[in-house]
């Protein structure tokens, strides 16, 4: 996926056709850097688990195929002058759409039996366990979002379905394509829907990422190294994170572009910055818990005194 997104990156240098308003080769290059990401955290929480190890390799193997098989398909689509999503001009064009649509759910679904052995596995540190599980139950959310855009659009079901040429959209109340956020490619005339799916899909960086940022700062910080405060920050965070995909799949699905909310949208989002905050505050509040007392024996004279000049050094 590293070497495609070079790939990808030189298409986008040498390479100046336009599909649907944006670089031909835009679309290849951010999936294959989203794969990258993916994969990689993927593999470092496979790594953590420690049941059901065979069934997990067997659940990467088949996220890196149908990984492989998308990009393919993404990628050759491009070299035609091809949309590869949403693109039933002819039936070569349905039948790869359609194959894409079957590896996309078969890599949901191995994506979920890793999940499933995760929440299985015994963690040693909580916040870890909660990272986690956290970040791969709103991936899969997120991921799941992805569904939403096969479906017919509203303008596309008012015009008949008769011949289209293309199904489903990742707009919602404007056509693909039009006025864009520069880098993301998403809309600013109306809803995206590819915006909770990538805010959900990078929980699994993310919400880890929170945590190792509480880790390296524990020995700057005495506060930090409580075990306790960084568990109840990650749940506030994982809670947190879980209500801005929410928020964000709700002003998409209402044909709002990101960049211009309205007082609706405005208010939840206060309400769940005020949330989130205030967890924040309650979770930096609660004392430390206290640490246990080891009781000290007085070493028999049998046992060797650690005090003693033979154990000094």
């Amino acid at each position: 996926m590293a070497l495609g997104a070079v790939a990808s990156a030189v298409g986008l240098a040498v390479d100046d056709r336009v599909l649907v308003d944006a670089p031909i080769w835009a679309k290849p290059f951010k999936f294959y850097l989203s794969f990258t990401v993916y994969g990689l955290s993927l593999a470092w929480m496979l790594a953590q688990s420690t049941r059901g190890r065979r069934t997990g390799w067997w659940a990467g193997n088949v996220v890196v195929a149908t990984s492989l098989v998308e990009m393919a398909i993404i990628t050759g689509q491009v070299v035609r002058g091809k949309r590869s999503h949403f693109n039933v001009e002819t039936p070569f064009d349905q039948a790869l759409f359609t194959a894409m649509g079957i590896t996309v759910i078969v890599l949901w679904a191995a994506t979920l039996v890793i999940g499933l052995l995760l929440l299985r596995t015994r963690f040693a540190d909580r916040a870890t366990a909660w990272a986690i599980r956290g970040g791969v139950v709103i991936a899969l959310v997120g991921a799941g979002i992805g569904f939403l855009m096969t479906l017919p659009s509203a303008e596309q079901r008012a015009g008949g379905m008769e011949n289209p040429d293309v199904i489903g959209a990742h707009s919602v109340g404007v056509p693909d394509g039009g006025p864009s956020m520069p880098l993301t490619g998403w809309s600013t005339t109306g809803g995206d829907l590819r915006i909770p799916h990538f805010v959900g899909m990078h929980a699994l960086q993310l919400i880890p990422l929170f945590l190792i940022a509480l880790v390296v700062l524990a020995p700057r910080s005495a506060r930090f190294r409580d075990a306790g405060l960084r568990l109840r920050l990650v749940r506030v965070v994982t809670v947190g994170y879980a209500g801005l995909v929410a928020l964000t799949t709700w002003q998409a699905l209402r044909g709002q572009p990101l960049i211009r909310p309205d007082a609706v949208t405005l208010v939840a989002t206060g309400v769940l910055l005020v949330a989130v905050a205030a967890g924040v505050g309650v979770a930096l509040r609660r004392p430390p818990a206290p640490a246990p007392v080891q009781q000290k024996s007085e070493p028999r004279e049998s046992e060797p005194s650690f005090r003693s000049k033979e154990f000094t050094a």
